[in-house]
């Protein structure tokens, strides 16, 4: 069988190993002439612009998640990882989706199930390649899958439970438009049928209409049909008391919110209620994710770095009452900052220091807000940047890391830059 691997970064690394191992005449292109990854010793490669229209004599071409279909030219099959792990994987897969909170629910759902004894895979946009760990799952175990709307483009099955988060507008350099996007996610449940499970946000538009894709049987979390805050503050399900909110382990509003996801999500699997209590308090988030770094001169300062959209770091905002500096921008993906600038001047946000290519974006996008109190800084220099938002504060408040952008303009991914500000914030005095 002769297979292209079309785009070549982590996701594309795993592709050409494991189609390789299957015994494949594989071939990568890539639209780069230096790729995300170092080229296997002796690949069959072609590289350059243009690349992936000249793709016909192959059996499959397999995509990486980000490279939208419509761009590849073949008269073979346009095939992707996540269609591979979903046609071989033995074991049942639940499904999270969403424009934020993908990884805090996908990871909480597999905290609760682990707790309760089972053995959980958790792959997929979170991180770990899910052909990766594809050879070493078994029927008995079970699969959380973290899924973009890249991976759900031309996603041909569905998976036995799926969750919808939240859908707001997010990557619209990529998509066509919010119709492209929302018709993405929905493919989430596009395949399932009524022995399934669909979840999906109570109140949230776009995750209604997303879900009407599947036949499986409905439930919106946050409400009694699921997972959900009681009169006393207690997240209840099917009359079950889990916990008191005050118990979480998880900051913010918004992640009561992903707590009931994910709730509602393992119950299907487990109803061990000391499991599921355990999971819930005792869980405190991925890094870069609300993650506090430290307190100095009564400042604490937290890392938020993931935030890739202003959705994010809307939640991220509203989950503290103390005075706040905020430092937000990053790359531009042609995100609509308005809601995020409504809620920073409603929250009184004691001063905002903007950075990056959307800094000026933002800046108008606050000014139209009523709020003006930002500073917009033209350098790179993340040192200096951190230390003039040091320099606006006094005891009481915090400094908040939430770009609500992607961090590609000034580095390599969220993860390098998270570490930066711990090690920066680390230093300070």
């Amino acid at each position: 069988m002769k297979v292209a691997v079309a785009g070549y970064g982590v996701e594309g690394e795993e592709n050409y190993k494991y189609w390789s191992k299957l015994g494949a005449d594989v071939t990568i292109f890539d639209e780069a002439q230096e790729t995300a990854r170092p080229l296997p010793q002796g690949a069959d490669t072609v590289l350059g612009e243009g690349v992936f229209k000249k793709l016909n004599g192959f059996d499959l071409v397999v995509r990486t998640a980000s490279l939208n279909p419509d761009k590849i030219k073949t008269d073979g099959k346009i095939w992707s990882a996540t269609n591979e792990f979903f046609e071989e994987c033995p074991a049942p897969i639940i499904g999270v989706t969403g424009t934020k909170g993908k990884g805090t629910t996908c990871s909480l759902v597999a905290e609760i199930l682990r707790a309760s004894g089972k053995t959980v895979q958790l792959v997929g946009n979170i991180g770990v390649p899910a052909l990766e760990v594809l050879p070493k799952i078994k029927s008995s175990d079970f699969v959380v899958f973290e899924l973009s709307s890249f991976q759900l483009w031309d996603i041909e099955k569905s998976p036995e439970t799926a969750v919808i988060l939240m859908i707001e507008p997010d990557h619209l350099n990529i998509h066509a438009d919010m119709d492209d996007y929302v018709m993405a996610k929905s493919n989430i449940g596009r395949f399932q049928t009524e022995d399934n499970l669909m979840i999906y946000h109570p109140t949230n538009p776009l995750s209604k209409k997303a879900a009407q894709s599947s036949q499986a049987k409905k439930v919106r979390y946050m409400t009694d049909e699921g997972a959900h805050i009681d009169k006393n503050s207690k997240i209840n399900i099917d009359g079950n008391i889990i916990c008191d909110i005050s118990e979480v382990g998880l900051l913010g509003p918004h992640n009561l919110e992903n707590i009931c996801a994910a709730v509602s999500a393992a119950w299907r699997y487990t109803q061990d209620i000391n499991a599921i209590k355990n999971a819930v308090t005792n869980f405190r988030g991925l890094p870069h994710r609300l993650e506090f770094v430290r307190e100095l001169d009564g400042v604490k300062y937290y890392d938020d770095s993931y935030s890739p959209n202003p959705a994010s770091t809307r939640a991220a905002v509203s989950s503290f009452n103390q005075p706040t500096v905020l430092i937000a921008g990053g790359f531009d993906r042609k995100a609509d900052f308005s809601e995020l600038a409504q809620v920073i001047a409603k929250k009184e946000v004691k001063k905002v220091v903007l950075i990056g290519q959307t800094a000026e974006t933002i800046a108008t996008a606050l000014n139209n807000a009523g709020y003006n109190n930002y500073e917009i800084i033209k350098s790179k220099d993340f040192k200096a940047i951190i230390q003039k938002a040091q320099s606006y504060t006094s005891e009481g408040d915090l400094v908040l890391l939430s770009p609500g952008c992607p961090s590609f303009d000034m580095f390599k991914n969220f993860e390098e830059r998270g570490k930066q500000y711990q090690k920066i914030v680390g230093e300070l005095k």
